[in-house]
Formats: structure tokens, C-alpha cells, sequence
């Protein structure tokens, strides 16, 4: 690993200038795309630091973010315009678009506010898993999209991609390449930064872009303090898929299973023939 957290490729790639009433401009970079075009999580990233940026409260962390997609932007110059939609006391929401040429491509809504005081405190436990220093990462391939050479991956549960697994479950050891910072752009990615579960339950090669994405950020101070090159654990599950749609659901944990962030997204999920499309 290279370079400084505070100036991690990340942290440039997802940052945002704001230019009033707003609005802000950012560039959408080459280096986070899927096979589909730029990564969900990595769109859901540059979103959020725009709309932190407009809620303009330290103290009123990210908890809740909703992003539907409507179109991939290309490598370059994007706008997100950000509306503060209301501010109460202790919680604000706001709403964003990201805009390519004038066309929208992402709508998200979230919520931002400060904790409170709990009536109850539980969370779904990490699962049991190999230790993360006796686990191979996952190999480089040029084959892979950009995305891949960002990541450090080492799979832990579920089984092969496209190798026909009994459920579709996956997930294993995730950080990035060169550290940044843990905070909820950061962790808007990793929840969308995994390979879709349900590619470990099919036989064949698909595409599976993402409509909907709901992130769930469970414990900002913990993520705060954690050191920028931890390696997290991820499971991501499928249940439902029909008429070319799938459901998942994920889970980001820290080494000492503290429950980090939840994600829930809806996929499409397209049959590609082989060799017509990365695996």
C-alpha cells in the first residue's frame, strides 16, 4: 500500500467542490467502474460527500442513504445539486441529484442526524470465518474491470463466482489497495463493493447493474476510529430473484464485530454468453 489516507485516490476520486445554491461539481473517475459502468457504491460516495457538505453538521452523521440509478455518467465532469428538504433538532434530510450534460443519472435521499439515547442496543453478529492472514487475496486479472485493482479482496464465505453454489451467499475480506479514511463515503462503497451473491449461485456469466441501493450506517464513531488499512467483513446474501430482478442484502463488520453499516439493494440481472462479457 502507497500514499497517505488523507489523500488517497479514493478520498480525490469521490471529492466534491461546491459552487453555490447546492450545487457541486465533481469528476466521475474511470478507475472505480464494474463492468456496467462506475460502481453504485462509488456514485453513492461522491452523493454523500455532497450532501455532508450541504447539511454542513459535524455532528449530524450520515445515517440513512437511498440512491436510485438511472444511468451511468461517463468518465469526466458531473454536477450533484443537494436540497436540504428540513432540519429539525436533532435530524436533517436532504435530498440529491447527480447530473451528467444536463441528464440525471442518480436521485438519492437521506437522513443525517446525531444519536440519541437507546432504549435497546443489539446487532447481527459477524459469522465465523478464517482468520484474514490465512486467506489468499484474491488474484489480479486484466480481464477484471477497474474496480478490482482498487481493492484488496480475500473470500471467505460462499463459494466460487459462477460455480453454481447451493445459495447465494457470499462475502470474505474487503480494504482498499491504498487506505482512506473510515468514514460513510467509504463505507458506501464497500457495501456495493463486493461481487453480487447471487453470482456464486449461478453457473453462467451475468451482468447485474444496480437500481436501487439503501445503505444503513450503523456506527460512525467506531468506523472513525478505526485505523484507514483494516480489512472488514462483508457477507452479502440473495433470496428473491424474478423476472430478471434480484434482492440483496449485506452486512460490513469491523475486526471486532462491531456492525459498521447494513445495505439492501435490488439488481437486474442479465445472462451474458460466454466470452461476450467479463466473468
Amino acid at each position: 500500500m502507497h500514499g497517505t489516507a488523507s489523500t488517497s485516490q479514493f478520498v480525490r476520486d469521490t471529492g466534491v467542490t461546491p459552487v453555490g445554491d447546492g450545487r457541486y461539481d465533481a469528476v466521475c473517475s474511470g478507475e472505480w467502474s464494474a463492468p456496467t459502468g462506475p460502481n453504485g457504491g462509488y456514485l453513492a460516495a461522491i452523493v454523500l460527500r455532497a450532501m455532508l457538505a450541504e447539511v454542513a453538521d459535524p455532528a449530524r452523521e450520515a445515517r440513512s442513504l437511498t440512491l436510485h440509478y438511472l444511468r451511468s455518467p461517463a468518465p469526466g465532469p458531473v454536477e450533484v445539486l443537494v436540497t436540504v428538504e428540513r432540519t429539525g433538532r436533532t435530524m436533517s434530510t436532504a435530498t440529491a441529484r447527480l447530473e451528467q450534460g444536463g441528464k440525471p443519472c442518480v436521485l438519492a435521499i437521506g437522513a443525517f442526524g446525531a444519536p440519541f439515547e437507546a432504549a435497546a442496543a443489539y446487532a447481527a453478529a459477524p459469522p465465523r470465518v478464517e482468520g484474514w492472514e490465512t486467506i489468499k487475496p484474491a488474484r489480479d486479472d486484466p480481464r477484471f474491470p477497474p474496480i478490482s485493482r482498487r481493492l484488496e479482496v480475500r473470500r471467505a464465505i460462499g463459494g466460487r463466482v459462477f460455480g453454481g453454489a447451493p445459495e447465494a451467499d457470499s462475502g470474505g475480506y474487503v480494504r482498499l489497495r491504498e487506505p482512506a479514511p473510515f468514514d460513510a463515503p467509504l463505507l458506501a462503497l464497500m457495501v456495493d463493493a463486493w461481487l453480487p451473491a447471487v453470482f456464486a449461485y449461478l453457473t453462467y456469466p451475468a451482468l447485474a447493474p444496480t437500481i436501487e441501493l439503501t445503505i444503513h450506517f450503523r456506527a460512525p464513531v467506531a468506523a472513525a476510529a478505526l485505523a484507514p488499512d483494516t480489512q472488514l467483513l462483508a457477507r452479502f446474501t440473495s433470496r428473491t430473484a424474478a423476472d430478471g430482478y434480484a434482492e440483496e442484502d449485506g452486512w460490513i463488520w469491523a475486526p471486532d464485530g462491531t456492525l459498521l453499516a447494513q445495505s439492501r439493494q435490488l439488481h437486474l440481472l442479465r445472462a451474458i454468453e460466454m466470452g461476450g462479457g467479463p466473468a
